[in-house]
């Protein structure tokens, strides 16, 4: 009984944790720390989603939380990204952070337990926007 019971309650919070990270990208609130990225596909089809606009040192960061999202993944095949924020649409090009770099921007931007619990305790995976 106490199997099935834990076997449901892994289930439902897997839901809520995949439920939770596929509507984030399309109905997060727009205001002056969310932006919208476009990356490109091999044929150069565009795709818009929003994400958190971080800021450290003058640099610009991008952060996808456990399950990395489609618009991660088309960053890592084609760097060449396009960053929407008021109102203005850049070329930038996103750079993986890995290491110390990596360790010293998840730091400065550490997220609530609350969202930590919603994105499934994720490992957060950085990329910094380079302007082109």
């Amino acid at each position: 009984m106490l199997k099935k019971i834990l076997i449901i309650v892994a289930v439902v919070y897997v839901g809520i944790v995949a439920a939770f990270e596929s509507l984030l990208g399309y109905y997060q609130p727009a205001d002056d720390q969310t932006m919208v990225i476009t990356t490109f596909d091999g044929e150069g089809r565009g795709a818009d989603r929003v994400v958190a606009r971080l800021e450290s040192d003058g640099n610009l960061y991008v952060a996808a939380n456990h399950w990395p999202r489609a618009w991660y993944q088309a960053a890592l095949e084609n760097s060449a990204v396009e960053i929407t924020f008021n109102g203005e649409t850049l070329p930038y090009t996103a750079v993986l952070l890995e290491g110390a770099d990596h360790d010293r921007v998840n730091n400065a931007h550490a997220l609530p337990f609350a969202f930590r619990v919603l994105t499934g305790f994720p490992p957060r995976y950085l990329m910094r926007l380079d302007p082109r």
